[in-house]
């Protein structure tokens, strides 16, 4: 138990251990959304929910929510939680942390016999991982009425997403946009090494960042790799070759500043791929990651003239790189970030503020009310594989963080609403 709270670490770690066991056979940790074994780990989350205090039920965007009545509902509600599905051979912690530590605070709330006057709820957003429909953060999309309507008919084994959100107890037709949450706050881990090198506890999150991922075609010439000489060819390869070292090097400038900022070349595929042939066309996929939208911006304009001058120095016919997703991104909450600070403070947390520069539910749910973050320590920044771990201990003081701001939010929101 963390001292001075009802935070109690044996409970986390039970929890972690429990929704852990709820994967397919010989794939730890394997739990993704619209399976078997997603549903059996939400009926694990509903009779915990209801064991602490609150009344379940799901919404119509496929979200699992457990609900504590206010002393003075009419206030509007906190919302606490993350997610409980997993990416193919992914971790124990990812998503589970934060709804594992919104479940404790219920709990420390129900043993201390506390009711707040603000409405409490738990949430399990649905699909926050890209899911078998290719898209991502469906039931934050769908809480925040973002999810784009032409998404539902999206098909993956023979089922729309409609179908796959009615199937997990939703009704993707009807609206789902809520207007009562008056604040939302996600615990995770931090998916990143920063808190473990700095010896740190907590981090408090200042923004979500933008995610614009860009595709480049390069077109040279298929010819014999005997017999060709090298300086005739055509090769796309090497001109790809140049232009994922002009990405890294640009990401690196850009990265050196204040802001979060990172850019990696992650899908890269060339034709005929064959050892006795020059490489005729490459595709190249550019994630690049923002907390900065002008970082953004700057990182296209001088993509688009790298890879011109590129283009012109090796005569290799070059695509100007073409935009296939882009998401702005998402500050969190100015006065969360405080009210999250003094928590820190009064738990005795080591914490710095921080960006995020991978997606969260907390970007989506930003978009209709207040919204913050808070990261505990992975070890060794290490994410989305068996090998992901983060201690009980840590997940149990980023917990009692959790509870102080939700206490001082019950009473400041009561002012500022």
């Amino acid at each position: 138990m963390i001292p001075n709270t009802p935070i109690r670490t044996d409970r986390i770690a039970a929890d972690i251990d429990a929704l852990a066991a709820i994967t397919e056979p010989g794939r730890p940790y394997t739990r993704r959304a619209f399976t078997p074994m997603f549903l059996e780990g939400r009926k694990w989350l509903e009779k915990a929910m209801r064991e602490a205090g609150a009344v379940t039920r799901i919404d119509a965007a496929g979200n699992l929510v457990g609900t504590i009545p206010g002393k003075r509902p009419e206030l509007g509600t906190i919302m606490l939680g993350s997610h409980s599905d997993t990416v193919p051979d992914g971790g124990r912690f990812d998503g589970i942390v934060g709804i594992v530590a919104a479940l404790e605070v219920a709990r420390g709330l129900l043993d201390r016999g506390m009711v707040l006057d603000h409405t409490l709820e738990v949430v399990d957003f649905l699909a926050e991982e890209v899911s078998i429909f290719g898209v991502s953060c469906i039931g934050s999309r769908g809480m925040s009425g973002t999810r784009p309507a032409e998404w539902l008919a999206r098909t993956a084994d023979g089922l729309t997403l409609e179908q796959g959100i009615s199937q997990v107890g939703g009704e993707a037709r009807l609206p789902a946009q809520r207007d009562d949450i008056k604040a939302f706050l996600e615990l995770h881990i931090e998916q990143g090494p920063v808190l473990q090198d700095e010896k740190l506890d907590v981090g408090v999150v200042t923004a979500i960042a933008g995610i614009t991922r860009l595709e480049i075609i390069v077109e040279g010439r298929a010819d014999h790799a005997g017999t060709t000489p090298m300086g005739s060819r055509k090769d796309a390869l090497t001109t790809a070759a140049w232009i994922a070292l002009g990405v890294e090097e640009l990401g690196r400038a850009l990265a050196s500043g204040e802001a979060h900022f990172a850019a990696t070349v992650g899908e890269f595929g060339m034709t005929p791929n064959a050892a006795n042939v020059v490489p005729a066309r490459v595709r190249m996929l550019i994630d690049a990651r923002a907390e900065r939208r002008d970082d953004m911006d700057r990182f296209v304009d001088e993509l688009d003239r790298g890879v011109a001058a590129i283009a012109q120095k090796t005569g290799v016919t070059v695509s100007v790189p073409r935009i296939v997703s882009d998401n702005q991104p998402m500050p969190c909450n100015a006065e969360l970030l405080d009210v999250l600070d003094a928590a820190c403070e009064t738990a005795g947390a080591r914490h710095r503020r921080m960006a995020s520069g991978a997606g969260h539910d907390t970007a989506w749910m930003a978009r209709i009310t207040r919204a913050a973050m808070i990261f505990v320590p992975c070890a060794d920044g290490r994410s989305h594989t068996p090998d992901e771990f983060a201690t009980s201990d840590d997940i149990a003081l980023g917990a009692s963080v959790l509870l102080d701001a939700v206490l001082a939010l019950d009473t400041k929101l009561q002012g500022n609403t």
